[in-house]
């Protein structure tokens, strides 16, 4: 799957597939982006994500992080949400290649966001 977009909205998802997502000519079975990079990301499992594994992501202070849960959209733990929202933050659940798509879209809206993606196997 082809979704890259024009413009200067940071990095983009050019493609993704089994074996992760491309950004620029690198690869990453899972990874964060912000709007001034993408990184690969070790996550840890879905039901122990936590505030610590999304620091980077929170540091730039987004309106929303971008969860992509991997092939299947899954519920974040409540914690997560709640703590996030204590911070004025908001957290959109979806599937991986949704966050992934959603991604260029916001970016393009000049939209200040962040994300983290889980792989997609």
């Amino acid at each position: 799957m082809r979704a890259e977009r024009a413009g200067d909205g940071g990095p983009l998802v050019a493609g993704f597939g089994s074996a992760g997502f491309r950004v620029g000519e690198r690869h990453y079975p899972a990874l964060t982006l912000t709007p001034e990079a993408a990184a690969e990301w070790s996550p840890p499992p879905l039901e122990t994500l936590d505030e610590a594994a999304l620091a980077d992501l929170l540091a730039g202070e987004p309106e929303f992080v971008l969860l992509g849960t991997g092939p299947t959209l899954k519920r974040p733990p409540a914690g997560l949400t709640r703590a996030l929202e204590a911070r004025g933050i908001g957290l959109e659940p979806m599937d991986s290649r949704a966050a992934a798509r959603a991604w260029g879209v916001l970016r393009s809206e000049g939209r200040r966001v962040a994300a983290a993606l889980y792989p997609l196997i």
